[in-house]
C-alpha cells in the first residue's frame, strides 16, 4: 500500500526522468512507455500522476520558474539589508541552479512554446518577478547603475549562468564547487564591467 509520503517521491522521479528524456530527445521525441519505463511502470501507469505529457513539462516549466521566485525572495527575507550580501546568495542560489538543473534549462530554452499559453504566461510573470528580485539587488551594490544597464546586466548574467548545459558533459568540467566559484567570478564581473 502507498503511503501519502510515497506518492510526491514517485511523482518527482516522473518529473526527474520526464525532464531528462524531453532534454536529451526533445519533447515530440519521446513517448509516456518510456517515460513509465524510465521508473519502472507502465506508460498508462502515468496517468494516474499526470494527464500527459503536456501536463508534466507544465509542471517542469512553471514550477522551475516558481521555485527560483520563491528562493529569490526567500534569499532577499535572510539578507537583513546588506546588498552585497544579497547579490553573492542570489548568485549562488541560481548557480545552484545551473549546475544541478541541466536538463530543466534545456527545456526552458527548447520546449517553452508547447505550453498551453496560460502556463506560458504564468511561467514569464514569474521570470519577470525573479528579475525584478536581480535588478534591485544590483542597483543596490552598484547605485551608479542605470536601471536599463542593471536589466540588461542581469540578463548577460543569466545567458552565461544559463549556458552550463552547452559548455560540455558533466564530467568534462571542472569539479562541482571549482566551476560554482569561476561561475560566481564571472557573474560578478559582469555587473561591475557594466557600471
Amino acid at each position: 500500500m502507498t503511503s501519502r509520503v510515497d506518492a510526491p517521491t514517485r511523482r518527482e522521479q516522473i518529473l526527474g526522468e520526464a525532464a531528462r528524456l524531453f532534454a536529451e530527445r526533445g519533447f515530440h521525441g519521446v513517448g509516456v512507455d518510456e517515460i513509465g519505463a524510465a521508473v519502472g511502470i507502465s506508460g498508462p501507469g502515468l496517468y494516474r500522476h499526470f494527464p500527459g505529457k503536456d501536463a508534466m513539462l507544465a509542471e517542469l516549466l512553471v514550477g522551475i520558474s516558481e521555485r527560483l521566485l520563491r528562493g529569490g525572495r526567500r534569499r532577499v527575507e535572510e539578507a537583513a539589508g546588506s546588498a552585497e550580501q544579497l547579490l553573492d546568495s542570489l548568485l549562488e542560489g541560481h548557480i545552484d541552479f545551473a549546475l544541478d538543473d541541466r536538463a530543466l534549462i534545456t527545456l526552458q530554452d527548447r520546449e517553452l512554446d508547447r505550453l498551453r499559453d496560460s502556463d506560458r504566461k504564468l511561467v514569464r510573470q514569474f521570470q519577470r518577478q525573479y528579475v525584478e528580485l536581480w535588478v534591485g539587488a544590483v542597483r543596490a551594490v552598484y547605485p551608479a547603475l542605470a536601471e536599463p544597464s542593471a536589466r540588461a546586466s542581469v540578463h548577460a548574467v543569466f545567458g552565461l549562468l544559463n549556458s552550463t548545459p552547452h559548455l560540455g558533459r558533466p564530467g568534462s568540467l571542472p569539479g562541482r564547487e571549482a566551476m560554482a566559484a569561476l561561475l560566481h567570478r564571472l557573474a560578478r564581473g559582469a555587473f561591475s564591467a557594466a557600471r
